[in-house]
Parts: C-alpha cells; sequence; structure tokens
C-alpha cells in the first residue's frame, strides 16, 4: 500500500464547520513501532473551539429540524462510504497507532456499523400520548436534540470511539465537535473528510486536534451553548470533566477506565476458555477498555488453562503493524511501554512467575511482548491497576464464591467474562458481577446493536443499541387542556 499517497490525502488542518483551516501552530504525529514522524497536523487553540461551536450553534436547528428519514439516509451514506474506503483507514489507523492491520480492518466494520445501526434508529425516535389519569387533560411526551455536543476520545480505537458517539448524536439531530487523542489524530480528521463527501451538512462535525486540551476543553465547556459532553478515556480525567462540566450542568456520558475480570470455573470447556481468553486479552493487543485484565481460574483446572494459554500467547510475533506477519504492534508510546514494564516487574517481585514473555525486546519502538504469569499473588498492582498492554496474569479460586468475589474486588465496572458449561451458574453469576456488561462464554462482546458502559468508576451512560441514542435526546411533556 502506499502510505506516502494516503498520508497526502488527509486533512491536516482543524477540520471546522465541514472545511479544513489551517492552525497558527503544529505538533508532530509519531509511528510508534519506531518514534518517527508521520505527519504534522494543526495545534487547535481555545479560539478555535470557540470557532467550531459558533459553526455548530448556526446549522443545530436546522439540523435537529432535518426530517428523520434524512438524517438516517446520510449517516447511511457514510456507512457505504467508510466501507468502500475501509482498507484506506485501516492502515491510517495502523501508521499512528500501532495495531496490526487486520485488528484495524476489524475496528473499520465495527466502527462503520454505528452508522448504519443509527440510520436505523434515526426513524424510531418515540414519544406517548396519553390522557391525564384525573381527565382533565392530554399528556405528550416528546423527544428532541440535546443540542451542540463535544466529544473527546482516546486513541486505542481511533475510529470507533468516535462513530460510536457521532452515530447516535448526527441521529437524534444533534451537532458535534470531536477532540481526538493527541497521538492518533489523523483518522479522525480523515473520518470528517468522508461523512464530507458522503453528504453531511457543513457544520454538523468539526474536529479539534490539539496538543491543549485542558484549554480547548475549557473553552467549550464554559461556554453556555454547549449541551452536552461525552467522554472515553481514564477515570481520573472523568472526574475532572464531571466537576468541570456541573457549572453548567451539561449533560455527561462517561465512558472510563477497566478492570475487566475473566472467570474460568472449574466445569468449563478450558481450550474454549483459552481462545475466548485470547480474543478476550489480545483484541487490539490488549490496549482496551474492555480487555481481560486478569484472570481468576478453578485450581482444578488452572494448571491445564495456564499451559494451553501459553503455547498459544507464544505465536505471537512482534513487529510492524503493517508487516504480514506480525500478530502483535508496538504500543501506543514510551510511557505505555514503561507501565507495562513496571507492573510486571511488580508482580514477579511479589511472587509471580513469567510462564512467557516479560521482557520488552529493546530497540527502536514501543514493543512488548505477549506475557503469561501465573501465580500472581493477590497484592500485586496488575490485579488492581489497568494493564492496557499484552499481558494475561493468572490467579486461582477454590469455591464459587470466591471467583466471583474476586471479580467484584475492584473499584471499577465495566466488563467482565465468564466461562462456564452450567447455564443456572452462568445467569447467576452474571447477575452477581458488579459489571455493565458480561460476556458468558464468549471473548468479545462489543456490538453496536447493544448497549455498551459500566457502573462503579466505570462511567455512566450507555452508547449503542436502542439506549445509546437516549443520551443525545431531552423529553419534553407538553400539556393540553380538554
Amino acid at each position: 500500500m502506499d502510505t506516502t499517497a494516503l498520508l497526502k490525502s488527509v486533512p491536516t488542518g482543524l477540520w471546522i464547520g465541514g472545511e479544513e483551516r489551517q492552525a497558527k501552530s503544529t505538533f508532530n504525529v509519531l509511528d510508534p513501532s519506531d518514534d518517527q514522524v508521520i505527519a504534522t497536523v494543526g495545534d487547535a487553540t481555545p479560539e478555535d473551539a470557540v470557532a467550531a461551536l459558533d459553526a455548530a450553534c448556526a446549522v443545530q436547528a436546522e439540523w435537529a429540524a432535518t426530517p428523520a428519514r434524512k438524517r438516517g439516509e446520510i449517516l447511511r451514506s457514510v456507512f457505504e462510504t467508510l466501507t468502500a474506503r475501509a482498507d484506506d483507514i485501516a492502515a491510517l489507523m495502523t501508521l499512528e497507532m500501532g495495531k496490526v492491520f487486520a485488528e484495524s480492518k476489524g475496528e473499520v466494520t465495527y466502527g462503520a456499523e454505528f452508522f448504519r445501526w443509527f440510520a436505523e434508529e434515526a426513524v424510531r425516535i418515540g414519544g406517548r400520548y396519553t390522557p391525564s389519569p384525573a381527565g382533565t387533560g392530554r399528556i405528550i411526551v416528546t423527544k428532541q436534540a440535546v443540542g451542540p455536543c463535544y466529544a473527546i476520545t482516546p486513541w486505542n480505537f481511533p475510529l470507533a470511539m468516535g462513530t460510536r458517539k457521532m452515530g447516535p448524536a448526527f441521529a437524534a439531530g444533534c451537532t458535534m465537535i470531536v477532540k481526538p487523542a493527541q497521538e492518533t489524530p489523523l483518522t479522525m480528521l480523515y473520518l470528517a473528510k468522508l461523512c464530507d463527501e458522503a453528504g453531511l451538512p457543513k457544520g454538523v462535525l468539526s474536529v479539534l486536534p490539539t496538543s491543549d486540551p485542558g484549554g480547548v476543553t475549557g473553552a467549550l465547556i464554559d461556554d453556555g451553548r454547549l449541551r452536552k459532553l461525552t467522554f472515553t478515556g481514564s477515570t481520573g480525567v472523568g472526574k475532572a470533566l464531571v466537576k468541570q462540566s456541573a457549572d453548567k450542568l451539561l449533560r455527561t456520558s462517561m465512558e472510563l477506565g477497566g478492570n475487566a475480570p475473566f472467570i474460568v470455573f472449574d466445569d468449563a470447556d478450558v481450550d474454549a476458555a483459552v481462545e475466548g481468553a485470547l480474543l478476550a486479552k489480545m483484541r487490539n493487543g490488549g490496549e482496551a477498555c474492555t480487555a481481560a485484565n486478569r484472570f481468576h481460574v478453578a485450581n482444578a483446572v488452572r494448571e491445564e488453562f495456564t499451559e494451553k494459554l501459553v503455547k498459544r500467547m507464544s505465536e505471537y510475533t512482534l513487529g510492524k503493524g503493517l508487516d504480514e506477519s506480525s500478530k502483535l504492534g508496538p504500543l501506543i508510546n514510551s510511557k505505555q511501554l514503561q507501565k507495562v514494564t513496571e507492573l510486571v516487574s511488580d508482580a514477579v517481585s511479589r511472587g509471580a512467575t513469567v510462564a512467557v514473555g516479560g521482557v520488552a525486546p529493546g530497540g527502536p519502538g514501543n514493543f512488548y511482548p505477549a506475557t503469561v504469569l501465573a501465580d500472581v499473588p493477590a497484592d500485586a498492582r496488575i490485579l488492581k491497576e489497568e494493564v492496557f498492554g499484552p499481558v494475561a496474569p493468572i490467579t486461582g479460586f477454590d469455591t464459587e464464591d470466591e471467583g466471583v468475589a474476586a471479580a467484584n474486588d475492584t473499584e471499577y465496572g465495566l466488563a467482565a467474562y465468564v466461562y462456564t458449561q452450567s447455564l443456572d451458574r452462568a445467569l447467576r453469576v452474571a447477575e452477581a458481577i458488579e459489571s455493565g456488561m458480561v460476556g458468558v462464554n464468549r471473548g468479545v462482546i462489543s456490538d453496536a446493536a447493544a448497549p455498551f458502559g459500566g457502573i462503579k468508576e466505570s462511567g455512566f451512560g450507555r452508547e449503542g443499541g436502542t439506549e445509546g441514542i437516549e443520551e443525545y435526546l431531552d423529553t419534553k411533556y407538553i400539556a393540553l387542556t380538554k
């Protein structure tokens, strides 16, 4: 693939009001496989943020008044455009984020689906009409677009974390400003260009790459015209944003950190559990909020599970994401590499055993091998902190209650995975686990048709499913006299 030509086709300025604008300054985007500069993009300022909000507000009423069928047709057109450009989008993601090309292609399929799904949901925004119980009038309940929205997206899924917010917002009739992660702005800028080609009206979408997220975000949150904030990222930043948004009482959705348990009971199909573990752990190279972060395995099958997982994890070859022989690309940057290294070292210092991997290869790039840690003690940091890397720490348990207690021993509650051949146990445990999403005998749970989100310190609000569009709608009650 000619990546040079691809990069030349990507907007590198700011995308405001449906067109590219040059910024006063720029910053570099690096290839995580060798830390070389792959592009230089515009660096948005607080003043640029206000200009983007001006553009959003200018078309908000018109976009909200656009017939739902028309909005849906535009979203369907965006879906078809993304599908047709899948290889280009995937290559661009791999260049700036590092994941292997096959993973990037999977993200394009998943990310595009939010436009198709919400193209169909746009025409299903409901309401109700009922007589007043007292017989004095009639009650009409209708749903209306919240208004201009601000979305902050992370680096690990440069496309899908944006489309998961844009799809329902546009379907509901909201305009949106997106601030992509500084590490991965190119995919979102390219997406903005493709949305424009697909017929999205000017001003409905703006994209603001920036090295000053606090300044840009503050300018938008403090402007009374903004009505909604949606964020995907760390719990610490999410808490700060909720506090910051309270002054204007913004509608907020927070998809925050995770510490997903992967529970294998003694009656599980171990081979199926290992395959599910690979999907839950190694998707996106482990850099996913839904990634299995800790493996709680019944002692009766722990040795068998560990041996089989080690064999499969040892097959992951490191390399640049666009290399066909690579099964595992680099971590996003040196900071993340250091964090993964520290968590593994801490576990080993406390008594864990490295069954495979465990040592960064060194040299250029931010590579870390697929790693399995056995006999991980309860006080290891890796059982408490989100590792965001290709490391599977394994610990044992004896009874069902112990397994559930271990799974719930965290302040997070985003995703969890359960392997058992008993339907009764599956339902019992799924109900007992404190998590917004539970996968039963499956390692991938993300689906545009299902509500994605967590509880506890993993946030609130849902993205996807029939529930996702509600995050961008206000409920209005109209009282009619009889």
